[in-house]
């Protein structure tokens, strides 16, 4: 009999051929605003994501904290791509992404994902939780009660805290666009 305190963690290649389809489907929207020849595709992003989960031999609780990762990885591999193809291009910014619903900043320009990436790297030095909220509602598509369970939280203060970030997130990438 297995002792009750002991808790069940699952490895990657247990939980990914349960959420491959959410993770494709995922990677095919943060990359559908992409310009046309994008050299990188959903299912190149997703492996990607793997190879970078795989090799770090964690072990996740339940799906939402391994969505949350994998979250994680895919933002990171995303940006990376994004900086290497504005190095190639010599000062050339990668094409806007757009930010869903639920965690947009507002107006009608959409962020540049290089922009969006250091407001996100600020936002997590002011306040970490709220770069994480961000971060797992629009890169890890979790829904708000995924999120709230992720860090812990409540649905409320989850809902308070992303209002808070999407205002500050919004002063931040347009006080960049104002005139001096």
């Amino acid at each position: 009999m297995q002792d009750s305190s002991t808790e069940s963690k699952l490895t990657v290649d247990e939980l990914m051929p349960s959420v491959y389809k959410e993770l494709r489907r995922l990677a095919s929207r943060y990359l559908l605003n992409e310009r046309p020849g994008h050299t990188l595709r959903p299912t190149a992003l997703v492996h990607e994501m793997y190879l970078k989960l795989a090799t770090s031999h964690t072990e996740w609780h339940d799906k939402s904290r391994f969505l949350a990762a994998a979250a994680r990885a895919m933002r990171h591999i995303l940006v990376d791509h994004a900086r290497s193809q504005s190095r190639l291009k010599r000062g050339c910014r990668p094409k806007k992404v757009t930010l869903d619903e639920k965690v947009a900043v507002g107006g009608e320009d959409a962020p540049d994902l290089l922009d969006l990436d250091e407001a996100l790297g600020r936002l997590a030095q002011y306040d970490v939780r709220k770069g994480r909220i961000v971060e797992l509602l629009f890169f890890g598509g979790l829904t708000y009660d995924e999120c709230a369970a992720v860090l812990d939280i409540s649905p409320m203060t989850l809902n308070r805290e992303l209002r808070a970030a999407k205002a500050w997130l919004y002063s931040e990438l347009t006080a960049a666009t104002r005139p001096a």
